[in-house]
């Protein structure tokens, strides 16, 4: 390592901010969290407020460094990931967002993509952005947002608008407004970016009615992203990384070589399965995109999208009130009995390999013996027949068996949840020691540029397993227990 200096990574989630301190040995010094506020202002719609994002970004990092007491002059570097896919579009003089933050869970725009869909565009899209017509992605948000707020459209044709996803929005306000830029990772969720050029499509700025001056400068993710407002902490900080989480995650679980896969179990479930420098086209509804971009070489990926993991948690929690926290799951899980009760949690549609907007959740199988642990272990073990979901399609694609799989996020603290998963896909998984790896993959893409870290193969080398789970579920019941969870997903679904 070439100093001692920390990194300080900050991690803007779907439903919280934090900021996280690493040492030069990628060993956590703090960390500071808020919870974001959501807002759900009709049906499928998901909001957060930019400047909620903002502020809360700007306190936990304060927070980490007063918790680790160290100045920002003992920072070497800034990283930043992010929820991906939410778009932000802001008055370029002001800062201002001319509208709350569309999340990526929303799925208003889901009329406007069947439309484009029934056109025929899907081809061009996918064959461009690796990406399939869905609310998901920031194009159709950036649309509606041009087309229903007064004046934006006009505004952003003359130049006064600037559109970017979170990453770009924060390193916007960091810098005090001096870089609109985003990383390829990022850009390669908008629907509007060519994979395979690099660049920003025409025809794809064309289809969705984007202006090209809207769109930030997409750089590597281990580029130099300029320099923190020297008022904001009190000294200036390099901005030195940046990636999507889910990217970050694959990069916090060292999956650097073709054929490794991992899952982050966050508000939704995203699994990527490393293609190195070739991106294969999905022929199960999977995403082909960019795992990251170093030395302005590209990486690619096969992406699998859950929308509902934790947020089945939650749901438990606030919608039902079952449990006061997620914590309780595990014991719950455990005390319910093996059953063929599936809960199917599409509450705002259905993700990959599905992509079915018009969906909605059900609970099936319920008798009158069902209760509160049978229902919680149901929303659990949704979690772990969406990941087969995911992993079957990516077998399909790729033409090959996956081995072992690497996990991360807040739901695999659950030990209950990870065995059920080793059971369900029939595979070996892995917790690694440091289970915050969307932060880490952010810290180290930072340590990466600013010489903390000379290559990808001392960071591989630093990857330690906490625990690895086996699978004990006999084969024959596994596959029933699957086959009744295919059976479940289609009685929900709203198309073929």
């Amino acid at each position: 390592m070439a100093s001692d200096k920390a990194i300080l990574a900050i991690d803007q989630g779907t439903t919280s901010s934090r900021a996280i301190l690493f040492d030069s040995r990628g060993a956590t010094l703090a960390v500071a969290q808020k919870e974001l506020p959501q807002h759900f202002p009709d049906d499928g719609w998901v909001e957060h407020d930019p400047d909620d994002i903002w502020r809360d970004t700007v306190e936990v990092m304060k927070g980490a460094l007063d918790q680790a007491e160290l100045a920002a002059t003992q920072v070497a570097a800034v990283g930043i990931t992010n929820q991906r896919e939410t778009a932000v579009i802001w008055d370029r003089e002001t800062g201002t967002p001319i509208h709350r933050a569309i999340v990526w869970q929303d799925r208003r725009t889901a009329k406007l993509c069947a439309s484009l869909k029934g056109s025929g565009h899907e081809a061009l899209v996918q064959e461009r952005s690796g990406l399939l017509l869905d609310p998901y992605f920031s194009a159709t948000k950036v649309a509606w947002m041009l087309s229903e707020i007064d004046g934006a459209r006009a505004r952003a044709e003359r130049g006064e608008l600037a559109f970017g996803t979170i990453d770009s929005f924060l390193l916007w306000r960091l810098t005090g407004g001096k870089v609109h830029a985003t990383d390829a990772t990022n850009a390669a969720r908008t629907m509007l970016y060519n994979i395979h050029t690099g660049d920003w499509d025409e025809d794809l700025l064309r289809l969705f009615g984007v202006p090209p001056t809207l769109l930030p400068e997409v750089r590597d993710c281990d580029a130099e992203f300029g320099v923190t407002d020297s008022n904001l902490l009190g000294a200036s900080i390099p901005i030195c990384g940046i990636a999507g989480d889910q990217q970050a995650a694959t990069i916090g679980q060292a999956c650097f070589e073709p054929g490794m896969t991992k899952s982050t179990y966050g508000t939704g479930c995203f699994a990527l399965f490393n293609t190195g420098n070739k991106a294969i086209p999905s022929q199960n509804r999977l995403l082909t995109t960019v795992a990251y971009q170093l030395g302005g070489k590209r990486t690619y990926a096969l992406e699998g999208s859950i929308f509902v993991a934790g947020a089945a948690v939650q749901w438990l929690r606030d919608g039902l009130k079952i449990i006061s926290s997620a914590a309780e799951t595990e014991e719950l899980a455990k005390s319910g009995a093996e059953s063929n009760l599936y809960l199917v949690p599409a509450f705002t549609g259905l993700g990959a390999p599905y992509w079915d907007a018009n969906a909605r959740g059900a609970i099936l199988g319920i008798t009158r013996a069902t209760g509160p642990a049978d229902i919680a272990r149901a929303a659990l073990e949704a979690v772990c027949f969406q990941t087969r979901d995911l992993l079957e399609a990516m077998a399909g694609d790729s033409g090959g068996r996956l081995d072992t799989l690497r996990v991360d996020g807040g739901m695999v603290a659950n030990n209950w949840v990870l065995q059920r998963l080793a059971d369900t896909l029939g595979v070996p998984v892995d917790r690694p020691v440091i289970a915050e790896t969307t932060a880490l993959g952010a810290a180290f893409l930072a340590g990466l540029k600013c010489g903390l870290f000379s290559h990808l193969e001392e960071i591989a080398d630093a990857w330690q397993r906490d625990a690895r789970f086996e699978p004990r579920m006999d084969a024959a019941l596994r596959d029933e227990r699957y086959a009744g969870w295919r059976d479940a997903v289609s009685r929900v679904r709203s198309e073929g």
